[in-house]
């Protein structure tokens, strides 16, 4: 019985050094696409909540109201849309309620979310990430403030 050398197949193993390469690669790749994902995802419900919490004010009758209105908005619109916040903080601008009737006024929102990241666990990315949107709503000219 005769041996067969090594050298009649010289690319013996080389399949295995390629998964080993590929592998990793492909995966970081999928691993950024998720990232991306989650980030353009949770950057649009924050908007939306912003949106949200900036026309609930809008048509609140009182300055205290309108506070109270866009914080409970921004938080329901988080949580239906279900994103992962941290911490979430709404900030409302409620300055132009003072504004006399007739004149135009706007209502100004800012909601901030961090984000929670560390699911991915992808290397050199950090666990959570901070969103802020703001958004403006009209208040009706002449209705009583």
């Amino acid at each position: 019985m005769r041996r067969t050398s090594d050298r009649s197949h010289p690319e013996r193993g080389s399949s295995a050094v390629e998964l080993v390469i590929v592998v990793p690669v492909v995966l970081l790749i999928f691993g950024a696409i998720a990232l991306g994902g989650r980030i353009a995802l949770a950057e649009l419900a924050v908007g939306s909540a912003a949106s949200e919490a900036a026309r609930s004010a809008s048509i609140a009758r009182t300055q205290s109201d309108a506070a109270t209105r866009a914080r409970e908005g921004a938080r329901a619109s988080l949580a239906n849309q279900d994103v992962d916040c941290l911490t979430q903080s709404v900030e409302v601008d409620t300055s132009e309620f003072a504004r006399p009737v007739g004149t135009p006024a706007t209502m100004s929102v800012t909601v901030t979310c961090e984000v929670n990241l560390a699911g991915l666990a992808l290397p050199g990315i950090p666990a959570r990430k901070t969103i802020t949107q703001t958004a403006t709503s009209p208040l009706d000219t002449y209705r009583e403030r």
